[in-house]
């Protein structure tokens, strides 16, 4: 189950079911080549970047590693015809979506030969990508960091394994052994993590950032945004809280609280402003509390989920 006769490392030609969330301003070349060499499938965060700044990547990326490796394609992001594009000509071989429907993105990634992955926060999203010809789905529920949709994973993913004959993958509070286990009982073949590589040695976010993710504890996340209609967990500060408390009077303004939100990830991961920045993560934080190397996540991970399920 975690490697001999996997489905999804089958299908995409790696060796640990393991899945790094492509989380922007924290996805970049270095993270995912270090998540790919570990044996998983790392992602970079095509984000808001522009084809060029995405191409950037992807080329440093291949320096970096031989081995697949994927891109996370936002669908909202105004650059995301560039985008395509660059992912069809750097014939990467894997894509995830998510933030919108990729209906009009399919055939044109197919016909790359892409591998195209939706990131789902329902049973009918994850139906409608399987019709339109994704190769799995990754069934994300609320407890995962940024954008979160309202169900909870331990009930998300069972109903959509239920519901798809294509490979699923889960995430949202997966961050050891027991969450890989867990998921692997509700039906997953495979799991993606984001929160748990935030603290990895590879990852390039500013140490401020590293450290509150450390010292978090099980109540130390907030979800803000649902006004906007796309909420998002971070962890608290001050700056999650007065958007909270902006957020829940009636007198303040959409385009007030977008102001608010407006480069507050950047501020976090590039300068460490942890009390004005949003610090996204989720409420898997409280069992972090290290800073490994990618494979020793990745290989640490599957040795305990393999023992829990019986495969040593």
């Amino acid at each position: 189950m975690i490697k001999k006769d996997n489905p999804v490392c089958k299908m995409l030609g790696i060796e640990y079911p393991v899945f790094q969330g492509g989380m922007a301003w924290v996805a970049d070349a270095e993270l995912a080549a270090a998540v790919s060499n570990a044996g998983g499938l790392g992602l970079i965060a095509a984000m808001n970047s522009n084809g060029e700044q995405l191409r950037e990547q992807i080329k440093k990326a291949k320096t970096l590693t031989d081995k697949v490796f994927g891109v996370n394609l936002m669908l909202m992001s105004p650059f995301i015809e560039e985008a395509v594009n660059v992912v069809c000509e750097e014939k990467i071989q894997v894509v995830t979506t998510g933030a919108g429907n990729p209906a009009k993105y399919m055939e044109r990634l197919k016909g790359a030969g892409v591998k195209v992955i939706c990131v789902v926060a329902s049973v009918a999203l994850a139906v409608m990508c399987e019709r339109m010809g994704a190769v799995a789905v990754v069934a994300e529920g609320c407890e995962s960091g940024g954008h979160v949709g309202e169900t909870t994973t331990m009930a998300l993913v069972p109903q959509v394994v239920d519901a798809v004959k294509i490979p699923v993958i889960a995430a949202g509070g997966i961050a050891d052994g027991r969450g890989m286990a867990a998921a692997f009982m509700l039906g997953a073949s495979a799991v993606q993590m984001g929160t748990r590589f935030l603290t990895a040695k590879e990852c390039n976010i500013h140490q401020n950032y590293k450290d509150k993710v450390i010292k978090a504890k099980d109540i130390d996340t907030i979800v803000t945004g649902k006004k906007l209609g796309h909420p998002v967990r971070a962890l608290k500060n001050s700056m999650t809280r007065e958007f909270s408390k902006k957020e829940q009077d009636p007198a303040t303004t959409s385009d007030e609280l977008e102001a608010m939100g407006a480069g507050a990830l950047r501020r976090a991961v590039q300068e460490g402003d942890v009390k004005e920045g949003s610090m996204m993560c989720g409420q898997i934080a409280g069992l972090i509390n290290d800073e490994p190397t990618c494979a020793q996540i990745i290989t640490g991970i599957c040795e305990s989920a393999a023992k829990l399920i019986g495969e040593e």
